[in-house]
């Protein structure tokens, strides 16, 4: 493939726009937040009176208060739950929490409480942040355009306001105001934003443009061929807003049977007490066998036997630099058996680096010689393509030195200086005619998914230099982790060209390659894998991928380059841009769900034999309360072994 190399004035259409300034929700501005702050903070404070042993009436009124701060709406919750005739785990949560406190238990009880705020609170996070990334995404959108009249003249209006037919002017360093094609006019768009290619696009007369992407050097003048609302950038801001709503709650494993867990408990606790009573028996010892039963029953140790595990597993991933938003999250990703990348900026680096130096025979030039002619034309440029042959000339020598008189032909990829060689560069087809060998180094680096840029001396060519997004050196590594791991081979979903694509996948050992999409069409690749029962993990970076981040049962995005709505969209955030993260967190996240497995069990053992010896024989109080607060114990103390450093695994480990 062949890109173009203009000048485009970056820096000033990146500066943020003061009319859409950007917002982000504080975490303390979420009530969610506030009162589990307040839980975790009153329980640090009765943490001390109470293990050396202070007046009971001190450490008794500030766990009251965590009861109260952290408690009330989980209780409300579950309250309204039962008002829709639902048991829930926030109801459970509280009767444990009270039923430890009732017999002494205030400390057990109050960790529990801290443990459900904390969690509500950072689902609430999470959720406040997608929403502030998605109207910052509307930012990338102009809030006006210059619309061309009938009669030549120009005028600002609103870009919501643009209809489909009407003509728009876009200068260079301008954002197109709305999808449509080219009347008139060339120049470089840089696309990334809706394709996620790592370059910009020539467009001239004829192609197509969308909305919020950024327009390089040359102006174009552009037919509305879509209304604003149908644009490809405000079609990705609704479907992330759908997939975020749509997407079925997954539950964790004790939520999915809390329901027949929380209806038996409690019928069989009334029926202890009342049967009894019934044939006779006084209320004292039946109220305490039913209170002895409604404590080694409680599901302290079974909702206990979820959580350390999963939160312990989310420790040490981030530790390895792999954020994962909740505990429902990670228990998703072991449960993930496709895996699907995009390309740029997740499989690659997202920047353009020098990879192949071929001097034509007869020019007299050697590599060097090559790369700083054409660093020497390149210099004044701020194209891409222009910074990553400057970039590769000053790792190999000192700065070059600028081309006097530079001027650059926009859609063309011409750059000229007036030096003693006039160096200039050209895509391929406006080769001179006979430059055979300089054609065939040009077919042989596009062949190999380069971008073949040709270097002139005096209209000559002298050479030609081979650019490529460079792979990250961990992907085809990760990529067979993976393989293993959930026995397909991940897919590749880009929307670069096939051509690209194809290469890039050759190389980690990829065999689907779905090409050219935009974010809707990789939405409907996840959704039609979701339909035939996978389960797939989407990992990107882009605003294009965010949709399908959203629609995923599991998406991670890359915390480097990845844009804000793809990290606020994700369900985690691999921050330090390591590929073999991913295997390794995949491998702990189904480590963690046998040792709720585990946990369960014991759990079951331990309320089954005390349940057993209470209904038939006679469980005496603190036996009972024994026994219950030892599996908790155990249950813990097993979840807990993942914080260890052994628990994560490379790559390789992974799949074992």
């Amino acid at each position: 493939m062949s890109s173009l190399l203009d000048r485009r004035p970056a820096p000033a259409a990146a500066r943020p726009r003061p009319d859409l300034p950007r917002r982000r929700t504080r975490v303390l501005e979420l009530p969610e937040a506030r009162w589990a702050l307040a839980a975790l903070a009153l329980f640090l404070l009765a943490l001390p009176p109470y293990l050396l042993g202070a007046p009971a009436w001190l450490w008794g009124t500030l766990f009251a208060a965590v009861y109260v701060t952290g408690g009330w709406e989980p209780g409300l919750e579950g309250c309204r739950a039962l008002r829709n005739r639902t048991l829930d785990v926030d109801l459970l949560m509280i009767l444990a929490a009270l039923g430890a406190a009732a017999i002494g238990q205030v400390l057990d009880g109050a960790l529990l409480i801290v443990i459900f705020a904390t969690s509500g609170a950072l689902e609430a996070v999470a959720t406040a942040r997608t929403a502030d990334s998605v109207r910052a995404l509307l930012a990338l959108s102009p809030t006006t355009a210059t619309r061309l009249l009938p009669d030549g003249t120009e005028e600002s209006v609103e870009a919501a306001r643009l209809e489909v037919g009407d003509t728009i002017l876009v200068r260079p360093g301008e954002r197109v105001g709305a999808d449509g094609r080219v009347l008139d006019g060339a120049g470089d768009v840089d696309q990334a934003t809706i394709t996620g290619e790592p370059l910009p696009v020539a467009k001239q007369a004829g192609d197509e443009v969308f909305a919020g992407t950024l327009n390089g050097t040359g102006a174009l003048r552009v037919r509305v061929g879509r209304a604003p609302a149908d644009s490809v950038i405000a079609r990705i801001v609704r479907m992330v807003e759908e997939a975020s709503a749509t997407k079925a709650p997954t539950q964790l494993f004790i939520e999915r049977i809390e329901q027949r867990y929380s209806v038996g408990m409690v019928i069989a606790t009334l029926a202890v007490f009342g049967v009894p009573l019934a044939f006779g028996e006084a209320l004292q010892p039946a109220l305490l066998r039913a209170m002895t039963f409604m404590i080694v029953a409680s599901p302290c140790a079974v909702v206990l036997s979820t959580m350390p595990p999963l939160l312990s597993a989310i420790a040490n991933a981030g530790r390895h630099g792999v954020l994962v938003k909740s505990a429902v999250v990670m228990e998703r990703l072991g449960r993930t058996d496709t895996v699907a990348f995009d390309k740029t900026g997740t499989l690659t680096e997202g920047s353009p680096r020098v990879t192949d130096l071929r001097p034509l025979p007869g020019s007299g030039l050697d590599e060097e010689g090559l790369l700083a002619l054409a660093a020497a034309a390149e210099h004044p440029s701020e194209h891409a393509l222009a910074r990553a042959v400057v970039g590769a000339a000053r790792e190999r020598s000192p700065a070059p030195g600028p081309a006097a008189r530079f001027t650059s032909t926009p859609a063309r990829g011409e750059g000229h200086g007036r030096r003693p060689h006039r160096p200039g560069r050209l895509p391929s087809r406006l080769l001179p005619e006979g430059a055979h060998a300089a054609r065939a180094a040009v077919r042989e680096l596009e062949d190999a998914g380069r971008t073949a840029v040709v270097v002139l001396c005096d209209g000559e060519p002298a050479g030609v230099l081979g650019i490529a997004d460079r792979l990250r050196p961990d992907a085809p590594a990760a990529v067979a982790a993976l393989t293993r791991l959930t026995g397909r081979t991940p897919v590749l979903l880009t929307g670069d060209n096939e051509r690209a694509a194809r290469h890039l996948a050759a190389e980690v050992g990829i065999t689907d390659v779905r090409a050219g999409l935009l974010p809707q069409d990789k939405v409907t690749a996840v959704r039609e894998w979701e339909r035939e029962g996978r389960r797939v993990l989407v990992v990107g970076d882009g605003v294009n991928d965010a949709p399908a981040l959203a629609a995923a049962h599991a998406g991670i995005a890359m915390g480097g380059a990845g844009s804000d709505l793809a990290l606020e969209t994700a369900d985690g955030v691999a921050v330090r841009d390591e590929l073999a993260t991913l295997p390794a967190v995949v491998g702990l996240s189904r480590t963690a769900r046998r040792l709720v497995v585990q946990n369960l069990c014991i759990a079951g053992v331990f309320i089954t034999a005390l349940v057993a010896w209470d209904l038939i024989g006679t469980l005496p109080l603190p036996l009972g309360v024994a026994g219950h607060e030892g599996s908790t114990v155990i249950v813990g103390l097993n979840g807990l072994r993942l914080l260890r450093e052994s628990a994560w695994t490379g790559p390789a480990e992974a799949t074992a």
